[in-house]
């Protein structure tokens, strides 16, 4: 497997709705993230092993960026070309996201830490596997 680096996000469409979150890929293609997200306080703490998107949306919720915390299974060609970003940690490595957001590898879990008015926008994760998909949007009360 070759290695992983990290890739800087663009500005991608979103669009929220009663069902789910969509992305538009600055290619043109969109993504959906199933369900409606759960809302967590403080600190979210993933799985070990899942896949973590991190996406934050502009004050209007229409645009945003999306990253992906350790994804090993991407081209950085891909990501380059849709507009989603990449950040890789080592365990126990943190790295401020963007402003108001923090994700730091805990052995193969992630945890991201957020300040939605710090950030400007709002924060949503994404957890999934071939098992499962979870949505979670962070707020800070």
């Amino acid at each position: 497997m070759s290695a992983r680096n990290d890739v800087a996000p663009s500005t991608l469409g979103v669009e929220l709705a009663e069902e789910g979150v969509y992305v538009e890929y600055t290619d043109g293609r969109r993504v959906f993230y199933n369900g409606v997200p759960e809302r967590i306080e403080g600190t979210l703490r993933t799985n070990p092993g899942k896949d973590v998107h991190v996406l934050v949306t502009d004050p209007t919720e229409t645009e945003g960026v999306l990253v992906y915390v350790n994804d090993l299974k991407t081209d950085d060609e891909i990501l380059e070309s849709t507009g989603v970003g990449r950040v890789m940690l080592d365990p126990g490595e943190e790295e401020e996201l963007f402003p108001g957001v923090t994700v730091r590898a805990d052995g193969y879990a992630v945890e991201v830490e957020a300040d939605p008015e710090a950030a400007r926008g709002r924060v949503f994760v994404f957890e999934e596997d071939e098992l499962g998909e979870y949505a979670y949007e962070l707020f800070d009360e």
